[in-house]
């Protein structure tokens, strides 16, 4: 068959093996010309092999008529035209088949040998009925008019065809060839337009996730010391109030250090926008100054609310820089960009003296020998025991806590175990609110950088969390 893979996808909308109308009309014209044609010369064939001549021309008819299967059985019709050729009949039908043939996916040999076979034919009949005019007088030539008319007749009747028909094929296939490698080509970019999408997708939502963490980090822990602090505060501000005055100074600290960082993120998030990042920031730290100087539990409950305001204002910028993908890269790399660079174990000791000012028994011990890390696995680290010194403030509250770094060959570990946290008194009404987020967290970042992070109760009752980081 002659179908082209435009014709392929409209399969079906044609009658029987055509598959399209136009083809179907195309054949029939084709058939009824061919049917014509054979069927006038079925007269004389009639006249020469003696036989009536309503025989001769129904014979022709039906044998021009095959022409019609041409697309769906060539090698029929041109083995028709063949035998049909000695009784100089299927003209048409001998052309169009062997063009049909040529153009067709059938092998090469077969339409070698059919088409030789078609100039044999053709060649010897053309030298009979030539000879026979020369005898008979009908044509006056010399001797060499015969074969010269013959060979002619032959390769006119059989070449044109057949290589018009390979070029058609041939040209054919190299525009399905085209065809299906700019639909490869299309499907290919299409597949790494939705590739990219979905890497864009998840590229937002690790964003999102990971600011989520910084701002989480940042905050969770410096205000959860403000509130211990506040709590105290309110609770001697009478009694001793030099000890007021100096933990309403560690809340203001507190304060301050946490806008500064929430400072420095925003400023990265607004993107052009510091300069009123750090005027809105100016102020709010120039309202914790003042906290100092206030008594009882309303300046911690002032100061306790600046903060906490910002980290609304500070989760909502995060929040719409990610969600257009403008915040990547917001909270991690180096300062000279414009991009925060995250606390390193060099501060861990501050770390661990704010909690032991807020009244917290904790002890640092480190093994091994210090040295530097990338500044991932050292932000990494550094996180990891601030959350859970947090979740001691919030969970464990008056327990005393260990917090262990050990620098290893190629690896640093870290872990924060609390004991049994003693009985809260009635009188007491620190309540600090949890998320639930912190142990995720803390697992997601340390998996990240291909670490292994276990937390859970202990046998004497205490909770512990430990991290390995490989370096």
């Amino acid at each position: 068959m002659t179908t082209t893979g435009e014709e392929h996808t409209a399969a079906g909308t044609g009658p029987w093996w055509w598959v399209r109308w136009r083809s179907a009309v195309l054949d029939a014209g084709l058939a009824l010309a061919s049917a014509a044609e054979c069927g006038g010369e079925g007269v004389r064939f009639a006249h020469d092999a003696g036989l009536p001549v309503p025989i001769g021309v129904v014979f022709g008819v039906i044998a021009g008529s095959v022409l019609l299967v041409r697309r769906k059985w060539p090698i029929a019709v041109v083995l028709v035209s063949i035998a049909i050729t000695p009784a100089q009949m299927g003209f048409l039908m001998g052309l169009v088949g062997l063009y049909t043939l040529a153009a067709s996916e059938l092998p090469r040999r077969i339409t070698a040998a059919l088409a030789a076979m078609s100039f044999a034919g053709m060649l010897i009949v053309t030298f009979v009925r030539t000879h026979q005019g020369v005898m008979s007088g009908d044509v006056t030539m010399g001797d060499w008019f015969v074969p010269f008319a013959s060979i002619t007749t032959a390769i006119g009747m059989t070449a044109p065809p057949v290589l018009l028909g390979l070029y058609m094929g041939a040209r054919r296939r190299l525009m399905e060839s085209l065809r299906e490698r700019a639909d490869s080509l299309e499907r290919e970019l299409q597949l790494l337009a939705e590739r990219a999408e979905e890497r864009a997708e998840w590229a937002r939502n690790e964003e999102r996730t990971r600011i989520a963490r910084e701002m989480h980090d940042v905050v969770a822990h410096r205000v959860s010391l403000m509130v211990v602090h506040a709590a105290a505060l309110q609770a001697i501000a009478r009694k001793d109030p030099e000890k007021a005055v100096k933990n309403a100074a560690l809340v203001g600290d507190m304060g301050r250090q946490a806008l500064t960082e929430l400072r420095e993120m925003l400023g990265v998030l607004r993107s052009g926008n510091g300069a009123d990042g750090r005027v809105s920031a100016a102020s709010s730290s120039a309202a914790l100054s003042s906290s100092p100087s206030s008594s009882s539990s309303s300046s911690g409950a002032a100061v306790a609310a600046v903060p906490l305001a910002a980290v609304g204002v500070a989760a909502a910028v995060a929040a719409s820089r990610a969600a257009d993908g403008s915040g990547v890269g917001a909270v991690s790399g180096a300062g000279a960009g414009g991009v925060v660079e995250g606390p390193c174990l060099a501060e861990l000791d501050e770390l661990v003296g704010q909690s032991a000012a807020a009244g917290m028994v904790v002890a640092l011990s480190v093994e091994g020998d210090v040295r530097a890390y990338a500044r991932e696995i050292e932000q990494t680290a550094y996180r990891v025991v601030q959350e859970a010194l947090t979740n001691v403030h919030k969970h464990a509250a008056g327990a005393k806590t260990y917090v262990r770094l050990a620098h290893r060959m190629s690896e640093i570990a870290m872990q924060v175990e609390n004991e049994c946290p003693p009985e809260v008194g009635a009188g007491s009404s620190v309540r600090l609110p949890s998320g639930g987020n912190g142990l995720l967290g803390m697992k997601e970042r340390v998996a990240a950088l291909g670490g292994v992070f276990v937390s859970g109760p202990t046998d004497a009752g205490g909770f512990r969390v430990s991290a390995v980081i490989p370096a």
